[in-house]
């Protein structure tokens, strides 16, 4: 069972996991990073705990910590509680959300592996948004993806702005980085699925008009200039979503779910 412990001092080092947050709380491969996994509130926590990523340990105000009394009964990490105040003192900014949950990252699952029983993939090109990358994978979870594979210019999936946009379920959904770029896209048609790219040109064909059955492989860009001309002629086919006139797109994360949706029904 996790160690309760109350600190008062926002100096101690025991809390330096969780320290500066709005300043360290960077992407691992840029300066400061510290390349932790950092969950907020009490649901996301609630997730990170029962994911594969190995916990390190937590701080909350006292209500918090003990709403998750259940999952902490199994957990080998010690769990500190302190007041708002001292959190805000320590973290950088008033916590809202009153607990924090700091873990290692892990290994991203083997691409072969995670492809080899996939039967819907959501792969990405230049989606740098935390909160739109953290959209697509709550959507990608709540519409039945198997899997999400980032292409260049991509951020991080583990950032913790990310995590919580994804209300945790960036945790849960394997994601793998799919290199080379565009070959891989070619080595995705090899693997039997059919990639399609998801653009408002005029000429693309519309979503309904996919075939249902299919294992497909779903291209997603960045929210401005969307695809790059390279991804979409890597693709078997451009695919976009019929709207309104005078409307020409829609947010990322809110295409893929539109996408995401069409397709799984046809499958169900």
């Amino acid at each position: 069972m996790a160690q309760v412990i109350e600190v008062d001092d926002p100096a101690d080092p025991r809390l330096d996991d969780f320290r500066d947050l709005s300043t360290a709380d960077r992407r691992p491969d840029r300066p400061g990073g510290r390349g932790l996994v950092l969950a907020e509130g009490v649901v996301v926590v609630q997730r990170l705990l029962a994911s594969r990523y190995p916990v390190r340990a937590l701080l909350g105000v006292r209500r918090r910590v003990e709403a998750l009394a259940v999952e902490l009964a199994d957990l080998d990490a010690p769990a500190y509680v302190a007041t708002a105040e001292v959190m805000a003192e320590v973290v950088g900014f008033h916590l809202n959300r009153g607990v924090l949950a700091a873990a290692d990252r892990a290994a991203p699952p083997d691409l072969a592996e995670l492809t080899a029983t996939a039967r819907t993939l959501a792969v990405l090109e230049g989606v740098g948004d935390h909160e739109n990358l953290g959209a697509l994978f709550r959507n990608a979870a709540a519409l039945g993806v198997d899997g999400v594979l980032l292409g260049p210019g991509c951020s991080d999936p583990l950032y913790r702005r990310s995590v919580r946009v994804s209300m945790g379920h960036v945790l849960a959904v394997p994601f793998a980085p799919l290199e080379p770029w565009p070959d891989g896209v070619k080595w995705l048609r090899d693997s039997g699925f059919r990639v399609l790219a998801l653009t408002p040109r005029a000429d693309a064909e519309p979503l309904s008009a996919v075939e249902p059955g299919q294992r497909v492989a779903l291209l997603l860009g960045s929210e401005g200039p969307g695809l790059t001309d390279e991804a979409i002629a890597a693709a078997d086919a451009a695919v976009r979503i019929p709207m309104a006139r005078g409307v020409d797109s829609l947010n990322v994360a809110t295409a893929g779910a539109v996408a995401f949706h069409a397709l799984g029904r046809e499958w169900t």
